[in-house]
């Protein structure tokens, strides 16, 4: 991988920002520097649409990288997902369910080793593992830490202050790039919590460094692809959702991104439970999982 690219994925959510984002939809309730048992204190922001209300129910999508999602005046590129825009204009259009969605920041530095399947590590060869915990996890895989946190510290706390549907159908989880990994390994690691996964420009090679560019198939995303095969939940009761474009960081995933299709496939997972798309001309940003946003939401949230 080239050198440049590399060091947009390092830095790419390494910051937590002070500053309150806007909305221009809806109504955003921001809790700043939320302190939790499993993570380290965080942002949390949760979006409610417009004409919200305490005697209906909704859906609750939680997203990674919650600085990210809505207010491009507060990250550090000046993009963003624009999903409130994105929502309320699908529930305006009856084309999802009322839904409600939960912005989780990450921890800066730590993110990769936060949002690393950690239960893959004892999978990967001695050599590489070493690299991998101590240059890309910052010494401490921390990824089931994190999802103990979501599922029994955040969701707890939005159940019982939102008008939330608190059942695996209407709880769903996602995210771009690691936060697509992370999502991924949520929906396997706990297929009672989360009915589904988005998983948009999901970082498959699973590196960021250059030492490991040449291993990511062998001893990092084939050892993802095993845990896959063995947690994958039941395609009944479950949905996935995952793309990628061909620009920038994406140009990298579409060997990784068939191979987890082929596994998804095997499963038994199909065109109702399952969705990969690709987008031809997508980089790896916030400008292009913006506009491509609804595609997932429809999927995951169709009425």
């Amino acid at each position: 991988m080239k050198k440049s690219v590399l060091i947009i994925l390092l830095w790419f959510y390494a910051n937590i920002f002070s500053q309150d984002p806007k909305v221009s939809s809806g109504t955003l309730k921001f809790y700043p520097n939320f302190k939790f048992t499993f993570v380290d204190a965080r942002n949390v922001a949760v979006w409610l649409p417009k004409n919200y209300s305490e005697k209906e129910k909704y859906a609750v999508l939680y997203l990674h990288d919650g600085a990210m999602l809505f207010d491009a005046n507060t990250t550090w590129n000046k993009k963003s997902w624009e999903i409130d825009e994105t929502v309320q204009r699908l529930l305006n259009e009856k084309k999802i369910s009322n839904c409600i969605i939960v912005g989780i920041w990450n921890n800066g530095d730590y993110r990769h080793s936060e949002y690393f399947p950690e239960k893959i590590v004892k999978n990967i060869p001695e050599a590489t593992r070493k690299i991998v915990v101590e240059e890309q996890l910052e010494g401490k895989p921390q990824g089931d830490n994190y999802l103990k946190f979501i599922v029994s510290e955040l969701k707890p706390f939005v159940d019982k202050t939102f008008a939330s549907k608190t059942d695996r159908a209407n709880t769903f989880v996602g995210g771009a790039s690691m936060g697509g990994l992370i999502s991924l390994y949520a929906l396997c690691e706990y297929p009672e919590v989360f009915g589904g996964a988005i998983c948009m420009s999901t970082h498959s090679p699973m590196t960021r460094s250059e030492k490991l560019a040449m291993v990511a198939e062998s001893d990092l995303a084939s050892k993802f692809r095993d845990y896959l095969s063995e947690n994958l939940p039941n395609p009944e009761t479950h949905r996935i959702y995952m793309d990628y474009g061909d620009q920038t960081l994406d140009v990298y995933y579409k060997f990784f991104q068939d191979k987890i299709d082929e596994v998804i496939i095997k499963i038994g997972y199909s065109a109702t439970t399952w969705n990969t798309k690709f987008f031809a001309g997508d980089d790896h940003s916030e400008t292009s999982w913006a506009r491509r946003l609804d595609v997932p939401l429809v999927f995951m949230l169709n009425k």
